[in-house]
């Protein structure tokens, strides 16, 4: 029994493709359970919610309950499951395809609500699943399936986004650093509120951004987490097009009202 309330691996086949930064995901999330688990926080309480995408798959790599729903509707699942039950820890896995396109609106009203779920942003700056269509994150002028002649549209910010939103934590890590992965996972976990991590993905069949992200990438630390213009200006540090250095680390973090408590306030 002690052996099987570590186990988080399933029996499903894994398909995503070989070097995917998935993987690095995966294994920094099991990691981070694995201490939650060993800290005395019961496995059966810990609730993966997903949609449509390769990054959504995890699900079935994880020993853990979860559920798996309409593209870009994640987080309003994952909202409603905190509602109903404040005890459980609620992770959502979600692409950028369908957190900043068709489910931008969900992702801006659970940051401005401070909902007490965490968002993990599986980033790799396209549509993967469905062999590389561009997304609100996009570089301008990349040509992909779907914008044969380059995107002509800028890249959207989605921690700039974020931060305007009011999401009361915000961080960035990189699927190829574990540890510094499993650590922020950790930390956002901890916090009481809307967590939000968005984790650089390479996606190594259709933009492969791994030389490009291990030249540009630093761990940084923040001294002052609870000011919005020091994470304003980490932000700002990378357009999603070229930067000299792109930081990585909790970048803001404060605690105010959950939304979750201040129903059930109004509900007693």
């Amino acid at each position: 029994m002690e052996k099987e309330k570590y186990n988080l691996t399933t029996d499903c086949e894994n398909t995503w493709c070989p070097g995917c930064g998935n993987f690095g995901i995966l294994s920094a999330f099991k990691m981070a359970v694995t201490e939650m688990i060993a800290n005395g926080f019961p496995k059966e309480k810990i609730v993966v919610v997903g949609d449509i995408g390769c990054n959504s798959k995890i699900a079935d790599y994880l020993n853990l309950n979860s559920i798996i729903g309409l593209h870009g509707r994640s987080i309003a699942t994952a909202e409603g499951i905190k509602l109903a039950d404040r005890g459980l820890k609620v992770f959502v896995f979600a692409g950028d395809g369908a957190s900043l396109d068709e489910g931008v609106s969900h992702l801006v009203h659970a940051a401005k609500r401070n909902s007490n779920i965490k968002v993990i942003l599986h980033n790799n700056r396209l549509f993967a699943l469905t062999t590389g269509q561009f997304t609100a994150v996009s570089p301008q002028g990349m040509k992909t399936v779907s914008t044969p002649f380059g995107n002509i549209e800028e890249p959207i910010n989605p921690l700039k986004l974020m931060l305007a939103s009011r999401a009361s934590f915000i961080a960035r890590s990189y699927s190829a650093k574990l540890e510094h992965l499993k650590n922020i996972i950790l930390e956002a976990d901890k916090h009481k509120g809307f967590a939000f991590i968005e984790v650089l993905q390479p996606c190594v069949s259709f933009f492969n951004t791994i030389p490009y992200y291990n030249e540009k990438l630093y761990e940084t630390v923040s001294e002052k987490l609870d000011s919005e213009l020091a994470a304003l200006e980490l932000i700002n540090q990378w357009d999603y097009v070229e930067a000299e250095k792109i930081p990585l680390g909790v970048f803001y973090k404060k605690e105010r009202p959950i939304f979750e408590d201040q129903a059930y306030e109004i509900l007693d």
